[in-house]
């Protein structure tokens, strides 16, 4: 395993905390906005994630294709939930239109809800993204290690994190090593012309990829891994106030939300 997921917030806030932390967050902000039907509590969420992204320095230029993949995808999944199909807003509003196809009433709560959960995605997304670009991948293991998972599931999603990149990187090396012999890779704009003039390169990509995985559960056992005896991490880990701070405020952002949900405070949709 050469290839390992791009370390991106090298020298940032996010990247000097306790890896837990990073673990931790976005589930604490999960809590948060769950259930949340109010745009404007879910907008004061969002700006806590924006915070929280910023401080992770992470460079556009190395997640803008990543960003552009989850705008799209959530658009369309905020477009079939409240825009096509009926969206449950539990609030009357003055028609705007009717979706021609689907028959659809739209009004402003239903844009409100629309938005509302627009806004939900790309916030857990802020505070998603750190934990693929703030982690050291070697502190992965540890990190899901000391939050209280077995050694073997910890050390598997370590290897999880490792797998693709590794594959990617093969799968780069194959086409490579194949042009060298004149095979040349489709350049057609269609995706399914494109997928057929990949059967290629699929089966080495997919043997060696079994190799590799073959290799290192070899090497795992050669080392006593999985054994009866508790194994330490040389990696230390401990919280120090900025963590504490970071995971306090978070705590207390998921108490108040779910408070305030059953207060039924955020339960309505907001209509402006």
């Amino acid at each position: 395993m050469d290839v390992t997921p791009r370390y991106l917030g090298a020298g940032s806030f996010l990247s000097r905390r306790d890896p837990r932390v990073l673990l931790v967050v976005p589930a604490l902000y999960l809590v948060a906005v769950a259930g949340i039907d109010d745009l404007r509590a879910v907008l004061a969420c969002a700006a806590v994630a924006l915070l929280y992204y910023r401080a992770a320095g992470i460079p556009w230029r190395g997640v803008r294709a990543n960003w552009a993949f989850m705008l799209t995808f959530s658009t369309l999944i905020v477009i079939a939930n409240s825009i096509l199909t009926t969206a449950d807003t539990r609030t009357s509003g003055a028609e705007l239109f009717t979706v021609p196809l689907t028959g659809t009433v739209i009004s402003w709560a239903t844009l409100s809800y629309a938005a509302t959960l627009l806004v939900r995605y790309v916030s857990l997304a802020m505070v998603g993204f750190p934990v693929a670009f703030n982690i050291a991948p070697s502190d992965l293991g540890v990190a899901f290690a000391r939050l209280g998972l077995s050694q073997r599931l910890a050390y598997g999603v370590d290897l999880t994190f490792r797998f693709l990149p590794s594959t990617w990187a093969a799968f780069r090396e194959t086409i490579d090593a194949q042009r060298v012999r004149g095979y040349e890779h489709s350049g057609s704009r269609n995706p399914v012309k494109r997928l057929i003039s990949l059967k290629p390169v699929v089966i080495p990509v997919t043997v060696n990829a079994l190799i590799d995985a073959e290799d290192t559960t070899n090497a795992m056992d050669l080392r006593g891994f999985g054994g009866s005896r508790h194994r330490t991490w040389m990696r230390e880990l401990a919280f120090d106030r900025a963590d504490l701070l970071v995971l306090t405020g978070f705590a207390a952002l998921a108490a108040g939300m779910v408070a305030a949900r059953f207060l039924g405070l955020t339960e309505n949709v907001w209509v402006p």
